[in-house]
């Protein structure tokens, strides 16, 4: 199906860990005939560890993650973003929301002098989609797709991890923002419920607007 009035060439798709966005990229990036740009995670060789003992592994885990994502993104710098559509399942400013939960003090002052740097010039999608559920179905997603790595995230976790989501979206002007609330939306099977969450995103939007699935569009 062809979507002809879609605008934005390069579009960033965010979400708690079990919310989609990976699934969502993937579907959308087909839709639209563009590139998908996938967040290397697998690929982390500290993400098992992370998950099993937080506190050791963390900073590690987390200099891998913003490294390997500041990597992609200059791939892109070098790029005609103009001249193709990408679809990324993430956002780079969003590595900051790890590092404040997870890191000591200390740590997340060595990453403070790290981050900001590579930050600069890191180009900015014409729109980023937040896909946002509740951490009850975060939590019941993470275990329908039974990762073994992930058996060992706890709901606690989930849970800051969902507030502090809420509250870097509930703040952030760097880009117009499509939030989605997804509990009661299932794009996999239910061709209708992506069918409209496309047509949402081909509609102008500017600022920040919310998705609902009675179709219910927004704007703050």
């Amino acid at each position: 199906m062809s979507h002809e009035i879609f605008n934005p060439k390069y579009i960033a798709v965010e979400g708690v860990i079990g919310v989609g966005k990976t699934t969502f990229s993937k579907m959308l990036s087909e839709c639209i005939d563009a590139e998908l740009l996938q967040e290397e995670v697998f690929e982390n060789p500290f993400l098992v560890d992370f998950y099993k003992n937080q506190k050791r592994f963390a900073f590690s885990c987390q200099m891998y993650f913003l490294i390997s994502r500041f990597q992609q993104q200059q791939q892109l710098m070098v790029r005609d973003l103009f001249a193709e559509r990408i679809v990324a399942d993430y956002l780079f400013s969003k590595d900051s929301i790890f590092a404040s939960i997870n890191l000591s003090d200390r740590e997340l002052t060595l990453y403070n002098k790290v981050a900001p740097t590579l930050s600069q010039n890191i180009p900015k999608p014409d729109l980023a989609i937040y896909l946002q559920a509740s951490t009850y179905t975060l939590t019941k997603r993470i275990q329908k797709r039974n990762y073994s790595f992930e058996k060992t995230i706890g709901a606690d976790y989930i849970e800051v991890l969902n507030k502090a989501y809420d509250y870097f979206f509930f703040n952030y002007t760097d880009t117009p923002l499509l939030v989605v609330k997804t509990d009661e939306i299932d794009f996999v099977n239910n061709p209708e419920h992506f069918e409209d969450l496309i047509e949402q995103i081909s509609k102008p939007i500017t600022g920040k607007k919310y998705y609902s699935p009675s179709g219910h569009l927004a704007g703050k």
